[in-house]
């Protein structure tokens, strides 16, 4: 494991107000980090961002250049300080969020040994479905091993090899030396930890995607012995762990330096995207449901129980609160599926104001009526993880017509993430054991009137929109860090997120999507199996 290089104890805190009193928060999303200054209100003070590139490959390759994640970190942090007139002094801590279940190789020296693999990243899913099917092989699954992986961490390694366990293997299968050189493996927000203090740590919520800690005690989370062999991961290039939404170390000299910070400033543990978003939506009651819309989507809440349900993949990990659970599952394309829309069918080459473009489609599906006069439109653009585990399957328009338009095209992707959040809802809702009265409603999609008023009909549920929803995960990770210096108590977390406005179902545009439900359900049943042998041994699936 690597050692602590520089690190720094953090400062003592100075005496402010509570509405004084800030933090600089960091989330690193998959199209490049946003940082906020917060204050200890829940107040934006300021905020920027900074895109980083993503590479795709044929093989299924996901790629990001680590260090690319930390220009734009710096950059758009020194914006939001420099923007809020905040005093550096009053800037308490330092907290980040990113996208979760991705893997950044580390060496000796602190530095990255070649690109990220995100959470998108397949090619290790031929090693992954080898370790795991064993002898007894049940939905590819060794049914004499998954009972026990699942009692201990709560589920399993991803058959599709988009989770930490699929990158690790791939790297040692196919990138040897790499894989020699290492000296841990961390998720991307561990590795900003790192650049930020010199400590390679990964927190109990972090860590919980690599389904090697037995997490059956919410407040004593460890590596376990059998998953560590069962995995045939390595502990010592796994990262030590510490608790949930604690302090992690103070910010090194080097980091103050880049940022325009105060050395020693804390630094708290850091959390996976699912997790920073369930606080930032101010749904932090258990099963205070939310839904989130960025590049993928999820619907989630706080559950006060440990569960797992395989059919429908999802499961209940340990939280970024304290003695807490979060349910967890994933649309992989959501947001994704409008971007496609916008640079790879509408225009020959991507606008050069994509907000504006993306501004345009909302009010060209705004005027076609519920329904898109038949058109249908199924988003897996990239497989799906829930309520299906399928690597395989591919998005597509259904029951085109000659009549069809481009505008009702259009209106069919908005409408066909919001089915697909529709099947996502009742399995997590039947996970949960009671529906959820409303939703919160964060992320980048969340902006959209026309998205929220769709998401209310088509699910059949009130949805309140978050004020500054983009920011949801950035104001996550900011709380979080309150928490972890005793600023805020978790009881406070809600309080200090606000509404916009409510969104509650239109009767005549819900019957019409109640239809559509069941047909959008039964598409998938019917087109598996197509793209299942159209898809498969491309992606080395057999």
């Amino acid at each position: 494991m690597l050692a602590d290089r520089a690190a720094v104890a953090p400062r003592a805190l100075p005496t402010l107000d509570r509405a004084d009193t800030y933090v600089l928060a960091v989330d690193l999303g998959t199209g490049g980090p946003k940082a906020a200054v917060v204050s200890a209100t829940g107040r934006i003070a300021a905020h920027a961002g900074r895109p980083v590139g993503l590479e795709l490959t044929a093989d299924g390759g996901a790629e990001q250049d680590p260090s690319a994640w930390w220009r734009a970190v710096v950059e758009a942090a020194r914006q939001a300080v420099a923007e809020s007139g905040v005093p550096v002094a009053s800037i308490v801590g330092v907290g980040c969020t990113g996208q979760w279940l991705g893997t950044v190789a580390v060496g000796g020296d602190g530095a990255p040994l070649g690109p990220a693999l995100v959470w998108m990243d397949s090619r290790g899913g031929a090693q992954t479905r080898a370790l795991m099917k064993g002898r007894l092989p049940v939905m590819g699954y060794d049914v004499t091993r998954a009972p026990r992986w699942i009692q201990l961490s709560g589920g399993a390694p991803l058959l599709d090899g988009k989770d930490p366990v699929g990158h690790i293997l791939f790297l040692r299968h196919h990138r040897p030396d790499l894989y020699a050189e290492t000296a841990v493996f961390l998720e991307p927000v561990d590795y900003l930890n790192l650049r930020l203090t010199g400590r390679a740590r990964a927190s109990w919520d972090t860590v919980a995607g690599h389904w090697v800690t037995d997490n059956r005690s919410i407040d004593r989370v460890d590596y376990h012995p059998w998953l560590l062999g069962a995995s045939s991961l390595e502990r010592r290039r796994l990262p030590d762990l510490v608790p949930t939404a604690t302090v992690l170390g103070g910010l090194s000299v080097e980091a103050a330096e880049e940022l325009g910070l105060v050395a020693g400033t804390a630094v708290a543990t850091g959390t996976g995207d699912v997790h920073s978003a369930a606080v930032g939506s101010g749904a932090v009651a258990d099963f205070a449901g939310h839904l989130y819309i960025g590049t993928s989507s999820w619907v989630s809440c706080h559950v006060p129980f440990k569960k797992t349900s395989v059919r429908t993949n999802m499961a209940s990990v340990p939280s970024a609160l304290p003695g807490r659970y979060v349910v967890i599952d994933e649309h992989q394309t959501s947001g994704a599926s409008l971007t496609w829309l916008r640079d790879s069918v509408l225009f020959a080459e991507p606008p050069a104001d994509g907000e504006a473009a993306l501004e345009e489609l909302n009010r060209v599906a705004a005027d076609v009526p519920p329904g898109a006069h038949g058109a249908l439109f199924t988003p897996w653009l990239n497989g799906e993880r829930s309520p299906v585990e399928d690597v395989t399957i591919r998005a597509g328009f259904h029951n085109l017509s000659l009549s069809t338009s481009r505008d009702d095209l259009v209106r069919a992707v908005f409408e066909g993430v919001a089915l697909n959040n529709r099947w996502l809802l009742g399995a997590v809702e039947r996970f949960c054991g009671r529906p959820f009265p409303s939703l919160a409603f964060v992320g980048g999609g969340a902006r959209s009137a026309l998205w929220a008023q769709l998401h209310a009909d088509v699910m059949g549920r009130p949805i309140r929109q978050v004020a500054d929803p983009v920011l949801a995960n950035v104001r996550g990770a900011a709380l979080v860090t309150l928490l972890a210096l005793g600023r805020v108590t978790t009881a406070e977390l809600g309080e200090a997120v606000p509404l916009t406005a409510e969104y509650r179902p239109d009767p005549a545009a819900a019957a019409v999507y109640d239809d559509l439900a069941a047909e959008f359900v039964h598409l998938y049943r019917r087109t598996k199996g197509i793209h299942r042998r159209l898809n498969a041994r491309k992606l080395g699936s057999v």
